[in-house]
C-alpha cells in the first residue's frame, strides 16, 4: 500500500548524524512487534506508521527530530491505537537493543554503529579479542568495518597480478567487501586477522610431512611452530617413523617411536598459542598396520594428554574388511620396508572404539577411500589430512578455507533457497579463494610449491541448520537428504564454473596436467574446491549455525575463547513459539534445562519435529548426511557425529563401520559429557 509522503525529510541518530526519515522503516519495527505476539497484517502497521508520521510532522514543523523522539511517538500511537500487547513488545525490544548499544560502546569503544556492521554483541567480543588490529599498548586502532575493507582490498590486489585494471581491482575490492560486511561469506580466521598485515598468513591449515631422521623430525617442528605462530594449524602422518625399540644403528640405541615423538611436538607447540590468540590445532595420523598403533590409539587415554592434538587412525579397507570378518591383518615396519606381524583387527577395533567412547579421539580416516577419490592423484600419496579432518593434503600442501551461510538464501516466503543469488555468491567465494593463494606470504619455499601447484581451496556452508528450520525441513529425514544433495551439488556445479572460468583467464593450475580433471575434460584453476570445516568461530561472528550440523540444542552455553561462558537460546525457535502463542518464559526455562525440546509435549509436534538437535539424530542418520554432502565434496568433512552420554561402546563401532560402507572419508565421534572442557554444554535434563 503506497504511504503518504511525509513533510519530515531527516531525523538524527544517536551519534548526531542527520540521515534521510523513512516512513517504512518505522512500518517495519512495528510490524515486527506484532509478528511477535501473533499478529499477521501488514496493512494496519502502515496505518499506524502513519499516523506517527503525522505526530512528528505536528510536533516537530520547524526541527529535526531525534531517533528516540520518532520511538517515543511511536509507543504513544501503539498504546492509544489499542494495541498494547505490540506496544509491549516494541518497548521490550526498544530496551534490549539499548543494552546492546551500551554493551557495544562498553566492548569497542565507539558509538558509531555503522563501523560495527551486523555484528552481533557476542561476534564484537571475539573481534575485539582476537582479530581487530591494535597498536603497541593494545588500543584499537580499527574498527569492524575497516577490517573487512582492510582484507577486501588486500585479497583483491591478486587482480594485478593477471592483468586488471585499477578499475576492475576496485571492482572486485568491492564485490569481496560486499559478500564479507553482510556476512554472507567468511574466511577462515587467519585471512581475517592477518590480511592487509606484515603476517599475510591466509591459510588454516599445512601438512608437513616427517620422515625417519632426527633432521626430519625437528626440521618439520621449526615449521609448525613458525605457522602456529602465525595462526595456522597444522597436520602431521607419524607413520614414516619407526616402531619403538628398533634398532638405530648409527648410535647403538633403541628407537622411542612415533607416540614419543608425538609428545615432544605437544609439548613443544604447547606454548605457541595459534596467531597469539589461541591454542594450536593439530592432527597426528597413523596407519593402523604400524607397530606402535595400539601405544598411538591408547595415547590420549588420559584425558590431560596430548591436549593440542586431535589423533585419527589411518585405516585401510583390507583392515576394515578384517573387521567385518574377524580375521588378522599384517603389520608393516617402514624401516625394513617388511611386514614384520599379525595384529587380530577386531582385537584393535575395539582398543579404538572404547577409546573414542571414552574421550572422542582417536578419530578415523579412510586413507583408501580419500586416495581413491583424490583428483592428484599422480602426485602421490596422500597420508593425513589438516587438523580437523576437512582437507587430506600432500606434504607441504595448505588449504585456505571459507563459507556461505546459506540461512541468508532463504526466501522471503520461506519457500525455498533464492539459487542464482546463492550461485554469484558461491562464485564470488571462489574467486576470493582463489586469490589468496597468491597474496598468502608462504613459511617455506617447500610450502609455497607445493600449494601453487594444485591451488586447493575449500568453500563450505554454515547456516545450514538454520535454513532447514526455516524451511521447515527436518534434518534426519529423507526430504532433509535430497534438499543436502541438491544444495552441495548447486554449490559444487556453481564453484567447478568459476574455477574453469578462472583457468581459462589465468591458467590452469600446474598440476593439472595427468589429474583426473584433465581425463575428464575439465580445465581447473583449483586441483579441489569445496570443503566442509568446522566454523565455531566464524558461524559466532556471522549469526549462523555451523558448518552442515544439526542444531547442537535450543539452548546452550558456549565457551568463547576459554573463559566467557554465553548463553544461547534459538531465535527462530523463539520467534515461532511468540507467533504461535506458545511462548512463556517457564517453556524457555524448561528448555534451558534440558536443551532439547521432544520431551515437552505443550510444543506442537510439527515444531518439535523440524527443531531436532544433534543428540536427537541417530547416529545412523549423523552419518546419512555426511555421507550425502560427501559425494560433491572433493576435500572432505569435518562433522561430529554426536552420541548421547548413555551410548554404549557397540553404538560407536556400528557408527564407524556405517562410516566406512558409506564412503565417507573419515569419521569423528563425540559422546556428551566425556571431556570436561567441551565447548558447548546442554543442560543437565530432569
Amino acid at each position: 500500500m503506497p504511504q503518504e509522503q511525509s513533510t519530515i525529510k531527516s531525523v538524527i541518530k544517536r551519534d548526531g548524524r542527520t540521515v534521510p526519515f523513512t516512513q517504512e522503516k518505522i512500518a517495519d519495527a512495528i510490524f515486527k512487534a506484532a509478528q511477535s505476539v501473533g499478529g499477521k497484517v501488514r496493512k494496519q502497521a502502515e496505518i499506524l506508521s502513519g499516523k506517527v508520521a503525522e505526530a512528528l510532522e505536528k510536533n516537530f514543523p520547524s526541527k529535526i527530530p531525534t531517533v528516540e523522539n520518532v520511538q517515543d511517538l511511536v509507543e504513544k500511537i501503539l498504546i492509544e491505537s489499542g494495541h498494547a500487547r505490540t506496544a509491549k513488545s516494541y518497548i521490550l525490544y526498544r530496551y534490549k537493543k539499548g543494552e546492546e548499544r551500551d554493551q557495544r560502546a562498553l566492548i569497542l569503544g565507539d558509538t558509531d554503529n555503522d563501523n560495527n556492521l551486523h555484528f552481533k554483541n557476542e561476534a564484537l567480543k571475539i573481534l575485539e579479542r582476537r582479530y581487530l588490529k591494535k597498536d603497541e599498548t593494545g588500543n584499537l586502532i580499527e574498527s569492524p568495518k575497516d577490517m573487512l575493507h582492510r582484507v577486501s582490498k588486500n585479497i583483491a590486489k591478486a587482480d594485478k597480478l593477471y592483468g586488471s585494471t585499477d578499475d576492475q581491482i576496485k571492482q572486485t575490492e568491492d564485490k569481496f567487501y560486499y559478500l564479507l560486511a553482510s556476512l554472507i561469506f567468511l574466511p577462515n580466521t587467519p585471512a581475517l586477522m592477518n590480511a592487509g598485515t606484515q603476517n599475510q598468513l591466509l591459510y588454516a591449515s599445512f601438512v608437513l610431512p616427517i620422515e625417519d631422521t632426527m633432521e626430519s623430525i625437528f626440521g618439520t617442528l621449526r615449521d609448525a611452530a613458525v605457522i602456529h605462530q602465525r595462526g595456522g594449524g597444522t597436520g602431521f602422518s607419524f607413520t614414516r617413523l619407526r616402531p619403538k625399540n628398533d634398532p638405530v644403528q648409527q648410535h647403538q640405541a633403541v628407537a622411542s617411536g612415533p607416540v614419543s615423538f608425538l609428545k615432544v611436538y605437544d609439548g613443544a607447540l604447547e606454548n605457541i598459542k595459534q596467531g597469539g590468540v589461541r591454542p594450536g590445532a593439530n592432527m597426528a595420523v597413523l596407519r593402523v598396520d604400524h607397530p606402535d598403533i595400539i601405544r598411538f590409539i591408547e595415547a590420549k587415554r588420559d584425558k590431560k594428554a596430548l591436549k593440542n592434538f586431535n589423533i585419527s587412525v589411518g585405516v585401510t579397507d583390507r583392515f576394515m574388511r578384517a573387521v567385518e570378518e574377524d580375521r588378522e591383518y599384517l603389520i608393516y615396519n617402514p624401516r625394513i620396508d617388511k611386514y614384520v606381524g599379525k595384529l587380530r583387527a577386531r582385537d584393535v577395533f575395539a582398543v579404538i572404539t572404547q577409546n573414542a567412547w571414552k574421550t572422542g579421539d582417536p578419530g578415523l580416516i579412510f586413507i583408501d577411500e580419500i586416495n581413491r577419490k583424490h583428483p592428484a592423484k599422480h602426485l602421490g600419496e596422500i597420508e593425513t589430512t589438516n587438523q580437523c579432518g576437512e582437507a587430506p593434503l600432500l606434504p607441504y600442501e595448505g588449504c585456505i578455507y571459507g563459507s556461505i551461510d546459506i540461512n541468508k538464501f532463504v526466501s522471503d516466503e520461506q519457500s525455498d533457497l533464492r539459487w542464482e543469488a546463492l550461485g554469484q555468491a558461491v562464485q564470488g567465494a571462489i574467486h576470493f579463494l582463489d586469490n589468496a593463494v597468491d597474496m598468502n606470504k608462504y613459511v617455506t619455499k617447500e610450502m609455497e610449491a607445493a600449494t601453487k601447484r594444485t591451488r586447493k581451496i575449500g568453500l563450505g556452508l554454515m547456516g545450514f541448520a538454520d535454513a532447514l528450520v526455516r524451511l521447515k525441513i527436518k534434518y534426519d529425514s529423507e526430504q532433509g537428504l535430497a534438499f543436502a544433495e541438491k544444495l552441495i551439488s548447486f554449490i559444487r556445479e556453481k564453484a567447478y564454473q568459476k574455477s574453469q572460468e578462472l583457468a581459462e583467464k589465468r591458467g590452469v593450475c600446474p598440476a593439472w596436467e595427468g589429474s583426473d580433471h584433465q581425463k575428464a575434460g575439465r580445465k581447473m584453476r583449483n586441483m579441489t574446491c569445496l570443503s566442509l570445516s568446522p566454523t565455531g568461530t566464524r558461524s559466532i561472528l556471522a549469526d549462523a549455525s555451523p558448518s552442515c550440523e544439526p542444531l547442537f540444542a535450543i539452548s546452550y552455553q558456549r565457551t568463547v575463547l576459554g573463559t566467557n561462558e554465553l548463553v544461547y537460546i534459538n531465535p527462530t525457535f523463539e520467534k515461532i513459539a511468540k507467533e504461535r502463542n506458545f511462548y512463556s518464559p517457564e517453556l524457555i526455562w524448561k528448555i534451558s534445562k534440558a536443551g532439547a525440546i521432544q520431551h515437552l509435549k505443550e510444543i506442537p509436534k510439527d515444531v518439535r519435529d523440524i527443531f531436532v538437535t544433534a543428540q536427537d539424530i541417530s547416529p545412523e542418520w549423523h552419518i546419512k548426511m555426511q555421507a550425502t554432502l560427501q559425494k560433491y565434496v572433493d576435500n572432505s568433512i569435518s562433522k561430529t557425529i554426536n552420541f548421547p552420554h548413555t551410548a554404549a561402546i557397540k553404538d560407536v563401532e556400528n557408527a564407524y563401520l556405517l562410516a566406512w560402507k558409506s564412503k565417507c572419508k573419515g569419521i569423528t565421534i563425540y559422546r556428551d559429557g566425556s571431556y570436561e572442557d567441551q565447548v558447548i554444554t546442554i543442560g543437565d535434563g530432569f
